[in-house]
């Protein structure tokens, strides 16, 4: 088989979020409608004007790793112990979501027997350990001495790539890819190179946790990007893309771990599979602001279907990037409208954000976690907060209510600040095809 007709496959996944840690969770929270907005807590800073967002804070990265013992060769959950230990918040949680996606893939026990270099590690997002830094800076500025001995190492994006890899024991190509919100998708764009065309066989991609400071809310609230005035007193109703009523998206923590496979790799050791990755397809609009382009957007899902081969018709879902934002939401259905056609009217379409609200850099494979899962239930959770639809966006968003849908293909779409665009296309799998 030729390197570009390497066919890719998700065989494992992790997720941790304010509605679940685990696959069944997660899942089941998601059909259920639940809400992971509450009010958020910057430490004192009683001026920020952001007040919601799904706060990941107060998670017990301690009990998760020790739930973990068991399922870990004891060498494995040891490095893992020490270095969430020692890690800065986000980077704990990069850790986590590795080892419980690494177990899901069934790859436990089994690193003895493949090639180590083979075995890539991508993380999707940058900036990623903003109040680590903030806060040692704070404590910088009272006396230098007292900033965490570490700090030089933990503060980098680049030692989530490094603890993962030791996690992992993966001795592949390893590092970091930014592009706002469409950083993870663009870490999956990656993936597909790192083992079409770079000899590896498995790569971990994790989309790992923005860690707000006080100070990201504060200048998003700033730029008119985030809810900040209506739901302060009612978070679970913060996000809602596609009302009328919708003010900007909701900030809040989520990481995610794919673990994607050559198929013939996944076949042999006769791996469980999630679905098919077809492809993935990055621009950009060639401006550094964050307003959305239609355009831009419609041009990069056009250009991902004719790149696989893929008739719009064939599509049947869309996981939506749909933000909460008047623009934003108004600007992607408009897009799918000028892609599809008629066809537009036939998709399925639901907006995960409207419960986990917005992950930021680790969204896309956050939601294309949500989306595997739909896949395999073959039920598509609803868009919730949806009480007065706008009457601009007339397609079918699964508006409240979860949905029985069987997907075939789908569309997950990311656009990030910047004019950032990455969409992806995964196909259900059929063994029969191999």
């Amino acid at each position: 088989m030729s390197r570009d007709h390497k066919r890719i496959v998700v065989t494992g996944m992790g997720i941790n979020t304010p509605i679940g840690d685990t696959l069944d969770a997660f899942y089941a929270n998601l059909l259920a409608g639940k809400s992971a907005i509450s009010k958020w807590s910057f430490e004192g800073d009683h001026d920020v004007y952001s007040k919601v967002g799904g706060d990941l804070r107060g998670y017990d990265a301690k009990a998760r790793v020790i739930a973990l013992k068991d399922k870990l060769p004891p060498a494995t959950h040891k490095r893992l112990r020490q270095l969430v230990k020692k890690a800065p918040f986000s980077t704990k949680i990069s850790a986590i979501v590795a080892a419980d996606a690494w177990i899901d893939a069934g790859l436990v026990g089994s690193e003895e027997r493949l090639d180590p270099t083979r075995r890539a590690t991508l993380i999707g997002g940058h900036n990623l350990n903003e109040r680590y830094f903030a806060r040692n800076y704070e404590t910088f500025l009272e006396e230098p001495d007292y900033i965490d001995s570490m700090a030089a190492l933990l503060m980098l994006d680049t030692d989530h790539a490094g603890t993962v890899s030791e996690v992992l024991g993966n001795k592949g190509a390893a590092y970091t890819l930014g592009g706002a919100c469409a950083s993870a998708n663009i870490g999956l764009r990656s993936a597909i190179d790192e083992i079409r065309h770079h000899d590896h066989d498995i790569v971990a991609l994790v989309g790992a946790v923005l860690d707000f400071s006080a100070m990201g809310p504060q200048a998003m609230a700033l730029m008119g990007a985030i809810t900040i005035e209506s739901y302060n007193e009612t978070p679970e109703i913060a996000s809602r893309p596609y009302d009328a009523a919708r003010e900007g998206f909701v900030p809040s923590h989520g990481a995610a771990c794919l673990i994607l496979e050559e198929l013939g790799h996944a076949m042999e050791r006769g791996a469980r599979i999630y679905g098919e990755v077809l492809g993935c397809t990055s621009t950009s609009d060639g401006s550094h602001l964050p307003s959305p382009s239609m355009e831009g957007q419609a041009r990069t899902v056009a250009r991902l279907l004719k790149s696989c081969e893929i008739r719009p018709e064939q599509i049947d879902f869309v996981c939506a990037h749909a933000t909460s934002t008047p623009l934003g939401d108004l600007s992607e259905i408009n897009a799918l409208k000028s892609v599809f056609g008629d066809h537009a009217y036939k998709l399925k379409i639901n907006a995960p954000k409207s419960m986990l609200g917005h992950t930021c850099w680790s969204a896309p494979a956050v939601e294309t976690v949500a989306a595997m899962l739909q896949m395999q239930g073959r039920k598509l959770h609803p868009s919730i907060n949806v009480f007065n639809i706008d009457p601009e966006i007339d397609l079918d968003v699964c508006a409240n209510e979860a949905v029985d849908h069987e997907i075939d293909i789908m569309l997950k779409n990311s656009f990030g600040f910047g004019g950032l665009n990455c969409c992806a296309l995964f196909k259900r799998f059929d063994p029969n095809s191999y």
